[in-house]
């Protein structure tokens, strides 16, 4: 248990039945009436962000949320199975619970976030940039530079990412798993 004085951004708690973090929070002492606390939650499960007051002082349950390192397997008719790194447990997960999963690869790691008391799968979360081999793209039209123009490219896991006018097939690239955009070359070891 925790009151609205030990509100934090990032603290996970269990509230209308369901698991929200703290994005935003701030202390509102009006000249008249209570105190209360404006805050921003995010669902942890569906990722939707609202808004809420808690009165000053309100008690709140907090929720021991933990972030685990599994490594991606590979996909098949129960979902996307994964295996820990630490235990080496598999577990498999559907396919709505894995945002973001046209950008895996089999053999890269991901953060899944998992609820430690139920020790359920909450979400799962891709790191910030993943490095793709481009499978096929259409050859640079020269002179076509003029302007910051881009084309379509399809990665090793089957998603269309739109990369600038000098990539080719075969290429290495560096992509922003957010936004689906081309990052950078990425150098061959």
């Amino acid at each position: 248990m925790a009151t609205t004085a030990d509100f934090r951004n990032g603290l996970a708690l269990e509230w209308n039945n369901d698991l929200f973090t703290i994005v935003e929070f701030q202390h509102v002492k009006p000249g008249k009436g209570g105190a209360f606390v404006r805050t921003k939650l995010k669902n942890i499960k569906t990722g939707r962000i609202f808004e809420n007051t808690f009165t000053a002082g309100e008690k709140v349950t907090t929720a021991r949320i933990e972030r685990r390192t599994f490594q991606y397997l590979y996909k098949d008719e129960l979902g996307y199975n994964f295996m820990d790194n630490d235990t080496f447990e598999q577990i498999s997960l559907e396919e709505h619970m894995v945002p973001q999963a046209d950008l895996m690869k089999e053999g890269s790691n991901v953060d899944i976030l998992i609820h430690a008391e139920t020790e359920t799968p909450l979400s799962v979360e891709m790191p910030a940039y993943v490095e793709l081999r481009v499978t096929y793209t259409e050859p640079g039209v020269k002179g076509d530079t003029a302007t910051n123009a881009g084309k379509p490219a399809t990665v090793e896991t089957g998603a269309t990412i739109k990369v600038p006018l000098f990539i080719d097939n075969d290429e290495l690239i560096k992509v922003n798993t957010s936004t689906y955009e081309y990052d950078s070359r990425v150098k061959e070891k």
